[in-house]
């Protein structure tokens, strides 16, 4: 990974995202840029100089042998995280504040919409995840889609970059059999991590959960391993176009505070 862009409102959210970027970019010797987007009406206001001050602030906490870059960008903040994460970047790391209290509602309720758009994988960590950033073993639940290979390429990333266990996860429901896509997908995946040399683990488990949806399980079971991030692909497959974006978004924003890695 060359950089890691962390897009920051200054909030105890962006913060963790930033402790998780330091932790990433440390072990895998990248630069981080921090990003703040500002209103169109910073210019009436001390904004951009309390904006520049907290900036710094930022930037100055994190270790010496990181390298950082300070971006300021004006005008709708999805247009331009997007737009930023054209240029060059391998991840981006966010935080999210949940749906209420927002000051930008970007990185609240919206995140899925964001995660969706940039043009890199996207981690994605609340205020309550774990301080100590651990990523000894990453659930990687088998998705439907297409092309699984930008969410296998960052899964292989992180994994090698924090020597992690990954567990290919899929819920087993009696009476239904798993759709010719998702059968191709988990020997798509298990392949990979094999070839990557990443140690790895077939987990089917046994539908314990009176749902359509696969969060709540999903949640369990990253909770009962000490996941240290779920992987999921931002964008509904065909399958579970219905059902996908509240569960995603539940995902995103799970009670358990595990971080979500996001590919499209």
């Amino acid at each position: 990974m060359n950089d890691i862009l962390c897009p920051t409102d200054f909030t105890p959210a962006a913060a963790v995202a930033q402790r998780y970027a330091t932790a990433i970019a440390a072990k895998s010797g990248s630069s981080i840029t921090l990003l703040h987007v500002l209103d169109k009406h910073h210019h009436q206001s001390d904004a951009l100089a309390n904006a520049s001050a907290q900036m710094g602030t930022a930037a100055e906490a994190l270790p010496l042998q990181v390298k950082v870059n300070e971006v300021f960008r004006e005008g709708d903040p999805l247009k331009q995280i997007v737009a930023e994460s054209q240029k060059q970047h391998a991840l981006m790391v966010v935080g999210t504040h949940g749906p209420k209290g927002l000051r930008q509602s970007l990185l609240g309720a919206d995140i899925l919409k964001l995660v969706r758009h940039v043009a890199v994988p996207s981690l994605v960590v609340q205020a309550e995840s774990p301080a100590d950033v651990h990523m000894d073993r990453i659930l990687l639940p088998v998705a439907g889609h297409d092309d699984i290979s930008r969410l296998l390429d960052a899964v292989c990333h992180l994994a090698r970059t924090f020597s992690a266990e990954v567990h290919v996860f899929q819920i087993m429901r009696p009476g239904e059999q798993p759709s010719d896509q998702l059968l191709k997908n988990k020997l798509v995946m298990l392949n990979r991590l094999e070839k990557e040399g990443v140690a790895h683990v077939e987990a089917n488990v046994p539908s314990t959960v009176f749902s359509l949806g696969f969060a709540e399980q999903t949640i369990r079971y990253a909770t009962e391993i000490g996941a240290g991030c779920i992987a999921i692909m931002a964008k509904a497959s065909a399958e579970y176009t219905y059902i996908a974006d509240a569960e995603k978004e539940r995902l995103l924003l799970n009670d358990a505070k595990v971080p979500v890695l996001c590919a499209v």
